[in-house]
């Protein structure tokens, strides 16, 4: 039975495409997905895809893999979990898992990873005529002023000033493009946790790095030419500025959604405190608990 929560959510209509925004794609005669191994000609994409309402996206292959299972098992889809097709399986990017109006997708580490991969599903989700997309990202990350195992749901994501803008570079010229994650679904989803039990969930600013290492502020990299005491001072300065957590893919992930017409949720574990040590916590259970906020707090698809 549904909680009241997914019944407002399956009485609210919505009525949005997915815009792409290059004007040279209606003059190619095919358009191939490189690194889905898919094509508008070698494929039928709105018979595969037309029917998706949902996108999750997750940095590793088998934990996406192990997410298009659950989803699978909680839906009570017909067949063995067991065995789902990777539909990217003729190439070793990125996998991808459909499951009825799901997906399931791995994005790989960073911004340029994931910017790839979100440029080709774009595309995608625009050949097959789906409407009404809602993308997820699901992940880990560094909490910063949080108890491990805290879930963010991402208001914005910021760069390394806190300001919540991404910014690409273009033939030269830096292109800034906006942060700004979909409110109403961010406090939708935190309503929601309150009815899960051993779930604590906070909203704020996902900071987003170009890399693990030295610009998450770790001291166990090959290089680091910081003090703890000035790490300690910047993630200070990044509390106060409304950062509760840190990872990698946020800011793009943000901004194309936006500039796309989509509607985007990012939901991260806080694995550890970044505040207090540099060990990495694995807590992989948790993250298919973030998932079934995804599945059972924001769909109406059972």
């Amino acid at each position: 039975m549904r909680s009241s929560y997914s019944q407002r959510v399956a009485s609210r209509v919505w009525s949005f495409t997915v815009q792409v925004k290059n004007p040279h794609l209606d003059t190619m005669e095919e358009d191939i997905l490189y690194h889905f191994s898919l094509g508008t000609k070698t494929h039928n994409l709105p018979e595969m895809f037309g029917d998706i309402k949902f996108v999750c996206v997750g940095g590793s292959a088998n934990r996406m893999r192990a997410f298009a299972q659950f989803i699978h098992q909680e839906l009570q889809l017909p067949g063995n979990s067991e065995e789902i097709r990777d539909i990217c399986e003729g190439t070793d990017r990125y996998c991808m898992y459909k499951v009825g109006p799901v997906l399931s997708i791995s994005h790989g580490m960073g911004v340029p990873s994931i910017s790839i991969m979100l440029h080709e599903l774009i595309k995608l989700l625009h050949h097959a005529h789906c409407r009404d997309v809602v993308l997820f990202r699901i992940g880990t990350s560094g909490g910063v002023g949080l108890a491990p195992g805290t879930v963010v749901i991402s208001s914005k994501a910021v760069d390394h000033s806190f300001h919540p803008q991404f910014e690409q570079v273009v033939l030269g010229k830096v292109i800034t493009r906006s942060t700004e994650l979909d409110e109403g679904l961010a406090n939708e989803l935190l309503q929601y946790s309150t009815e899960l039990q051993d779930l604590p969930t906070v909203i704020g600013n996902t900071m987003c790095t170009h890399d693990f290492y030295e610009g998450q502020g770790r001291l166990d990299g090959a290089l680091c030419s910081f003090s703890p005491e000035e790490k300690l001072e910047y993630l200070r300065k990044a509390h106060e500025a409304g950062v509760r957590n840190i990872e990698m893919e946020s800011t793009v992930f943000a901004a194309m959604c936006r500039v796309c017409g989509l509607k985007g949720i990012v939901l991260c574990n806080a694995l550890h405190s970044v505040w207090c040590r540099d060990v990495f916590v694995a807590l992989q259970h948790r993250r298919l608990t973030v998932g079934q906020i995804f599945t059972c707090g924001t769909t109406f698809i059972h």
